[in-house]
């Protein structure tokens, strides 16, 4: 998921900008404004120019999902991103100055960030801001693209899905002002039918640009699977899935995601993992889709196959969390819970701790307390062991008080 945001507003910012910039292996680009240093508040040490938002409101989300109160600053910093429009770009350097034409909003970005602070909770006007801008970007078909006026896909539509939900919205009533059309009406439409091929049930990204054309996409059905069911990024495990991975024909949201989530049911039987598809990139395990496919899954109430793919994802992503900072964490804590797993004992690593440590000290950690007995429980119970070892002493010197007086008068026995 990451690495496509990067390279979704690295491309986005190619047309806008002009001309072209060296990608890294992940698809993402190092900036020419790349911060010196790593503003205050924000998680991660890695140029935050193309998901700078989106890792600081996974960050948080994933923190208020198990029980963890971000620092102040961290809060602070993610609510000074947003424009006065209500949208949130992917990073703004100097968030003193306001937005103007060279700000480019992202409806990603946006998402996550209604979502994070919905969970924070004490943040109506920035949601309600938030929730309005998306809603005046949304496109005749009733989807959404990465930056607005672009063509719909179904990950950046999935995302706005996860933040009308979190914010109370219904979204099957977020109807497009021309057209009538709401978000899971544009979903169905990236669907695949059920045939015999690979692919079937799938959710592609976008239809081909010159066919029209649909082609699966692991990234955008585990998007879509979750937002189809009306949940966001931190959704938690659905009813069980009796029809197991049989595809079906679908003419409702919640089908279509049966048949997205048996496509990664069937395609991560094998392995446990999603392959990465990125162009020209080599074959190899997706690590962060992997992660969304786990809570799809576990969405959908396939919890078996969720559980085997988590139990793939504790044995082989610790370099790959190391490496990827706060979001990559964030996901991990994500699929853990919506599988019901703890994230403090994951392949033996404690996720919460390593997320924490990614950003300012977190205010307090509800998990950790619930864990660590309180001073006063401490306190009690040392003053009952004292009791008891005082009892216990006297029951020990009564005994022997007594032994010593029974074996005087057999000694003065005559």
């Amino acid at each position: 998921m990451t690495a496509r945001r990067c390279a979704a507003a690295l491309a986005a910012a190619t047309v806008v900008l002009g001309g072209a910039a060296p990608a890294f292996a992940d698809g993402t680009a190092p900036s020419a404004n790349a911060p010196a240093t790593i503003p205050q508040g924000l998680y991660g040490t890695k140029d935050p120019t193309y998901d700078g938002v989106w890792r600081q409101s996974l960050a948080l989300l994933a923190q208020s999902t198990v029980g963890v109160k971000p620092a102040a600053q961290a809060i602070t910093w993610l609510t000074g991103q947003q424009c006065e429009s209500g949208a949130f770009a992917s990073y703004r350097a100097d968030a003193t100055k306001p937005c103007d034409a060279k700000t480019m909003p992202d409806t990603n970005a946006t998402s996550a960030a209604v979502q994070a602070l919905v969970s924070l909770g004490g943040q109506q006007d920035v949601v309600k801001k938030g929730v309005s801008w998306l809603k005046s970007v949304q496109n005749d078909d009733g989807g959404w693209a990465f930056n607005p006026g672009g063509k719909s896909d179904a990950n950046s539509t999935s995302v706005v899905i996860g933040a009308l939900a979190a914010a109370g919205e219904k979204p099957a009533d977020v109807k497009s002002a021309k057209g009538g059309k709401s978000p899971l009406d544009a979903l169905l439409t990236f669907a695949l039918p059920c045939d015999s091929s690979p692919g079937s049930g799938a959710f592609a990204y976008q239809g081909d640009l010159k066919t029209g054309k649909l082609y699966a996409n692991g990234d955008a059905s585990a998007a879509a699977v979750t937002a189809a069911h009306g949940k966001g990024l931190a959704a938690t495990a659905g009813q069980p899935d009796a029809k197991g991975t049989a595809c079906e024909k679908a003419s409702t949201p919640e089908q279509a995601a049966h048949n997205g989530a048996a496509y990664l049911a069937r395609t991560m039987a094998k392995t446990g993992h999603l392959n990465s598809a990125m162009p020209g990139a080599e074959s190899q395990p997706d690590y962060g889709n992997t992660a969304d496919a786990v809570v799809s899954l576990a969405t959908d109430g396939l919890a078996d196959q969720a559980k085997q793919s988590l139990a793939w994802l504790e044995k082989n992503t610790a370099a790959w969390a190391k490496d990827n900072g706060p979001a990559a964490y964030a996901q991990l804590v994500l699929a853990a819970n919506a599988t019901g797993a703890d994230p403090k004992n994951f392949g033996g690593a404690d996720l919460v701790k390593q997320l924490n440590a990614t950003g300012p000290a977190p205010a307090s950690d509800a998990s950790a307390a619930a864990q660590k007995p309180s001073a006063e429980s401490t306190k009690k119970k040392d003053s009952n062991t004292s009791v008891w070892w005082i009892v216990g002493v006297f029951f020990v010197a009564s005994v022997g008080v007594g032994f010593l007086v029974s074996s005087r008068k057999k000694n003065q026995r005559p």
